[in-house]
């Protein structure tokens, strides 16, 4: 009973704003085994313009709503198996849109362990709970005393086996879940309490000990806050609904009964309200409160694994410093500092490691070792590390620096996120079988500031650490978002054919780790490809995988002047005559596209390619192989400002965003602990997301507003008024002693202008 394409294609284009035709032909491309880089770029006609965004929510649609239909196959093959099966059952299977909706009105015909109903049926109180359903004037204990049984002793047995059959009845049925479901989700509310005695070893859930907000409303970060504080053992959290109603029979308990017209005065509606409060509180509100928490976690997640994907997304674009000879620095203290020199290609030149710190205190001599080393390789770029020891160093190679001549190197902090992973990793190991693993951190670190794209992509995503509560939430999802995110960043600034590592190649439309291992051992084994055409010369690379991976792969000094930039090369006779029409050389054209601007695009729509086509064609030719990256510059750390303790409320400083939460932005500004500006210190005006104003990578200008040294919490603005607004309005801080007594946490204030920065640096803690 799966859905054909087109109903598919019907339901998803109104999803992603496209037509349904639009839909149509992608999902056939995607069946068809092509990506989603290829088809964003190079199908535009076939697509009608689909870009990559509506096409990863295309290519997750359809994997929900085929997966949806495979269960709908099952559910049907087994109520038919059952002889259950009517034309309205079927129907309603049919026209279920979700897998919950489905799994409701499966549930009555669902394979269960053996219920105390169907211990009632077996003892034949069926037909008394059809007749206290049926005849209301009847009264329900007179009815009982005619089916006392050997099995049944007495009145009260009798009574509670028919509340067990009606109970069921309630809890199956699928329109009456629908509605109840529907009623918590716009009224249940998220409360969270401590566990006594657990007050101070889960005080970082302090905001949580007594917490109540609405469910529909709950944020990721707070939701997957006190998910892990349940999970720690630290705090209960538990659905309420209609908790403030104080009315004999909760607006939940009328619904049941109003299911099964129950309600009136006679002896059967009265036994009949209670059994319909004991199926709400036993079976209906378990069931639902289950499946809110999933629908939160689920949400929650959702949230999460987005942030993270635009925060990984950003710093995977972040811009590179190109082709230059760079020294990376991996800071240590008592191990010493880990010292790589690697040329404008990424090769391995020389590594060392120095000991500038306490024990050996060797400042001087490391100061000579390293001058040594930039005038040796001619390095005109230093990158460090900013984990432990990062402003130390930074201060013996700024003094170094102050006693070179021009031209010296410019040195730079480099996140080192995930520089661990790497080093230890199966990819490091293969490329530098004999290199310590410490010292390949220093490379890696070198690496990154060349070129953040080729070297993050040997690192896991989840590695990287640019995500709130990355590890509480889904590991599949996120490790599937993740992983598109690094496809589609990786083809929207194309691979260079020849210098590219087989982590890099691996992430190219149509390729894959096998095929990217054998273009490399090609590459080594008969020098660099002089044309994208021998490609064709690879194992296992087919005519298929070409299409895929050819638009994507440059070189930039082939034999085909077309080979270095994104134009297909099942476009390259397009592209001639758009060459041809110039009265210019191809070459010539590319250096001087002074011609192109006067072409009409529409003089080249041929039956095979369209405007987009064309459009892109000429617009490639005008800047071959250009970079979607933004141009390189980084933050200037203040002077002196080397440690928390360093900050005083007021001080203007500069940083980088390093990470985008929902709740805010968190900034290094030098001193081994990121900073904290909050969703409303990120600008003055209104910010309902802070991806509208920030992203990772980006330079900023910051006034420091709090400073909390023993818990290392830093509060920054990017205000114009130095973050008075928040220092105003401090929330009063609860002590520890008081942590543990009923409290209404303070609820964020409908004004961006809270300031709610005690708040607020916890949400941010507790992210960790």
């Amino acid at each position: 009973m799966a859905l054909p394409t087109q109903n598919l294609a019907t339901r998803i284009a109104g999803e992603i704003g496209a037509r349904p035709d639009q839909a149509k032909a992608a999902i056939e491309l995607l069946d068809g085994g092509a990506t989603v880089p290829f088809v964003a770029r190079y199908r535009k006609e076939v697509t009608g313009g689909l870009d990559d965004t509506q096409l990863r929510t295309l290519e997750e649609r359809l994997g929900y709503l085929r997966e949806l239909d495979s269960r709908r196959d099952a559910i049907l093959k087994s109520i038919t198996e059952q002889g259950k099966l009517t034309a309205d059952l079927a129907a309603a299977i049919a026209a279920a849109p979700t897998k919950a909706e489905l799994e409701d009105i499966y549930l009555p015909f669902k394979p269960k362990r053996r219920t105390k109903a169907e211990i009632a049926r077996e003892r034949g109180l069926g037909p008394l709970a059809e007749t206290i359903l049926g005849d209301r004037k009847l009264v329900p204990a007179d009815l009982a005393t005619r089916y006392l049984t050997g099995d049944v002793a007495d009145v009260k047995a009798a009574l509670d086996g028919a509340r067990d059959i009606i109970v069921e009845q309630m809890a199956e049925n699928a329109d009456l879940v629908g509605r109840l479901r529907t009623y918590m989700k716009d009224r249940a509310t998220l409360r969270s309490k401590v566990i006594p005695g657990k007050e101070e070893l889960g005080s970082k859930f302090s905001d949580y000990f007594d917490h109540t907000e609405r469910w529909a409303t709950a944020p990721s970060h707070r939701a997957l806050a006190m998910l892990r504080g349940r999970n720690e053992e630290v705090l209960s959290v538990d659905i309420e609904v209609d908790a403030g109603d104080t009315s004999p029979v909760k607006p939940t308990v009328r619904t049941v009964a109003s299911a099964y017209g129950i309600g009136g005065s006679l002896p059967g509606d009265k036994w009949l309200m209670d059994v319909a409060g004991w199926a709400w509180r036993t079976k209906l509100f378990v069931h639902l409160s289950l499946d809110l928490m999933r629908d939160l976690r689920e949400r929650a997640d959702e949230e999460a694994i987005t942030v993270f994907a635009r925060n990984l997304k950003d710093l995977l674009l972040a811009a590179p410093a190109g082709s230059r000879a760079t020294m990376g620095l991996d800071p240590g203290i008592r191990t010493g500092v880990k010292v790589a020199v690697v040329d404008g290609t990424g090769k391995l030149l020389a590594t060392t490691t120095v000991y500038p710190f306490p024990p050996r205190n060797d400042a001087s001599g490391t100061q000579a070792e390293l001058a040594r080393l930039i005038r040796a390789h001619s390095v005109e770029l230093i990158a460090i590390g900013n984990g432990t020891g990062s402003r130390e160093t930074e201060k013996l190679v700024a003094d170094m620096l102050g006693h070179m001549p021009a031209p010296k190197p410019l040195k730079v902090i480099v996140s080192e996120a995930g520089a661990s992973v790497y080093s230890a990793s199966a990819a490091a190991a293969a490329e530098f079988p004999g290199l310590d693993v410490s010292l390949r951190g220093a490379v890696s670190i070198a690496r990154r500031l060349q070129d953040p794209l080729a070297e993050l992509v040997k690192i896991e995503p989840k590695s990287i650490g640019v995500g709130q509560y990355q590890h509480d939430v889904d590991q599949y999802r996120l490790a599937k978002s993740l992983d598109s995110v690094v496809e589609d960043a990786v083809n929207a600034v194309g691979v260079d054919l020849n210098t590219a590592s087989a982590s890099l190649l691996a992430r190219v439309s149509g390729l894959g780790a096998s095929i990217a291992e054998a273009i490399v051992a090609h590459r080594d084994a008969n020098g660099p490809f002089k044309a994208r055409k021998e490609l064709l010369k690879v194992a296992r690379l087919g005519q298929r995988t070409f299409e895929q991976a050819a638009g994507f792969l440059r070189i930039p000094d082939g034999t085909e002047p077309l080979d270095a930039s994104a134009v297909h090369p099942e476009a390259y006779g397009l592209a001639r005559k758009i060459v041809a029409a110039c009265g210019r050389d191809v070459r010539a054209l590319m250096s001087d596209p002074t011609a192109l601007r006067s072409l009409d695009p529409r003089v080249f729509v041929d039956d095979r390619f369209g405007l987009p086509t064309v459009r892109d064609i000429i617009g490639e030719l005008e800047k071959p192989g250009r970079d979607p990256r933004p141009a390189f510059k980084t933050a200037t750390f203040a002077e002196g400002i080397d440690d928390i303790k360093d900050l005083k409320p007021g001080m203007q400083l500069e940083g980088t965003v390093t990470n985008v939460a929902a709740f805010g932005a968190f900034v290094d500004i030098g001193v081994h602990q990121d900073g904290l500006v909050h969703v409303s210190q990120l600008a003055d005006k209104f910010v309902k997301d802070p991806h509208d104003v920030v992203k990772a990578g980006d330079v900023v200008k910051v006034t420091v507003v709090d400073v909390d040294v023993p818990r290392k919490r830093i509060g920054l603005t990017m205000r114009r008024d130095g973050g008075a607004s928040a220092r105003e309005s401090k929330p009063v801080q609860r002590d520890q002693k008081s942590a543990g007594r009923p409290q209404q946490r303070p609820q964020p204030a409908k004004s961006n202008d809270q300031g709610a920065f005690g708040a607020a640096l916890a949400e941010a803690m507790k992210r960790k």
